[in-house]
């Protein structure tokens, strides 16, 4: 399904479904035009030209959202191994995270169409985070552009979207295993991948890390948030129920090393990081 993104969310007299909206930038797969898309919502959004439906009912899982022809999909075992001092390892590692900010605006928006019933600020988090995660997306497909790569050169892998696809029927689920498994990963691998970068001298793409960084931090802290609220209004203790979701859907461990200072600022607890470290080394 291709949307014209110039004309996806001109205002009607009357406010339009703020779900509807966002499944259709969801389900674009032209990545220059799902990019325009996000930004437009979050614009739109700020405009008061959405209402949110809480009684809209939770919809089917979605085992695809839109995406272009490339890249070629693998299961993470059989994705090639490249030296980051070569051309096509440079590029490789660069498209790496590309294809993650690429997901991250789909698990954004598929927030905001599925979980209908959750706040007007939950879905003001959502398709903020998703217009930051378009912008990262161009930043990082400008810097493989300058190698003489696009998006699409390399393959990738799915396991995001395979999480989001796991918890569709649950926000609590989706809140603790994305933002705080999945891309709080993310804050730890982000200073590894800048040192590589430092290392071969991209301080272009240096650059460009550590503006996700810093946006990566409060992404994650609005999982934590909605995670903790969620928490309060079932009645359950956060940090138990968070390792027992990790350990129900086998989502994986902290990987070393931790970026503690990204972590607590995103809203972890040290106690609770450790705990999963342990888990990890047994």
């Amino acid at each position: 399904m291709r949307v014209d993104a110039k004309h996806c969310f001109e205002v009607e007299p009357s406010k339009r479904s703020v779900h509807e909206a966002a499944f259709r930038v969801l389900m674009t797969a032209e990545p220059a035009a799902k990019c325009a898309g996000a930004r437009q919502l979050w614009e739109a959004w700020q405009s008061g030209a959405f209402r949110v439906e809480p009684e809209r009912p939770l919809p089917p899982p979605l085992l695809q959202p839109g995406r272009p022809a490339r890249p070629v999909l693998l299961p993470p075992a059989a994705m090639p191994k490249r030296k980051v001092g070569t051309r096509e390892g440079h590029a490789a590692l660069l498209h790496a995270v590309a294809h993650i900010e690429f997901n991250a605006i789909d698990l954004a928006l598929d927030c905001v169409w599925r979980f209908a019933a959750m706040p007007a600020a939950f879905h003001a988090d959502w398709l903020r985070i998703a217009a930051e995660e378009a912008y990262h997306f161009g930043l990082v497909c400008a810097r493989l552009e300058a190698l003489g790569f696009s998006y699409g050169d390399f393959p990738a892998h799915n396991g995001l979207w395979e999480m989001a696809v796991k918890t569709m029927d649950d926000p609590l689920a989706r809140m603790a295993l994305v933002p705080r498994v999945l891309e709080a990963r993310g804050l730890d691998a982000t200073p590894v991948i800048q040192e590589k970068l430092r290392q071969i001298r991209d301080t272009a793409s240096l650059a460009v890390l550590e503006v996700i960084l810093r946006d990566e931090i409060g992404h994650v802290a609005a999982g934590d948030r909605w995670f903790r609220w969620l928490c309060v209004e079932r009645g359950v203790p956060p940090e138990p129920t968070y390792q027992a979701l990790v350990a129900r859907f086998r989502a994986p461990l902290p990987h070393p090393p931790v970026n503690w200072a990204a972590r607590e600022q995103a809203g972890f607890s040290r106690a609770e990081v450790e705990a999963l470290l342990a888990l990890r080394a047994r």
